[in-house]
């Protein structure tokens, strides 16, 4: 990826899901929003008896991921809705996400997968009749096992 002086925008970008690993369709869906890529990882604290400063090393191991949030206008289609009802069902349905930031042109210029992302969480859309035109969302949110830039 090259470096520019000026950042892409938060509005260009693409989200794929992966076909699961024991086979099928990827889910083809576009989203308006994508909120939670973050990553962090767990210290514990170490010192031998011999050391020679009075102070705990920080030894790195398990790291946790944030939960990420999808969010987009309703188009009725089901596909995101049937992997969240198949993983509530009790199935273990991994899947490979990855969001590629877009630059100007539409070129990608980055991307993150998700790795082993599956649904916790599926939110509908709020109705209301009183007339004011807001766009019927829902959101999709995902656990997953780790989060890696690729290489374009």
């Amino acid at each position: 990826m090259a470096t520019r002086s000026n950042p892409y925008g938060a509005f260009n970008f693409q989200v794929e899901f992966d076909p699961p690993p024991t086979g099928g369709d990827p889910i083809a869906a576009g989203f308006s929003d994508v909120s939670g890529l973050g990553s962090e990882v767990n210290f514990s604290d170490y010192r031998e008896g011999s050391d020679a400063d009075n102070v705990a090393r920080k030894i790195p191991n398990t790291h946790k991921t944030d939960e990420v949030t999808l969010k987009r206008g309703l188009i009725g289609s089901t596909e995101v809705f049937a992997w969240f009802k198949e993983v509530r069902d009790g199935a273990y349905a991994p899947r490979r996400v990855t969001i590629t930031v877009l630059d100007e042109s539409r070129n990608k210029v980055l991307a993150l997968q998700l790795r082993n992302a599956q649904p916790r969480k599926w939110i509908g859309p709020a109705l209301a009749a009183k007339g004011g035109g807001e766009v019927a969302m829902e959101e999709l949110h995902l656990v997953h096992e780790g989060i890696e830039y690729v290489s374009l």
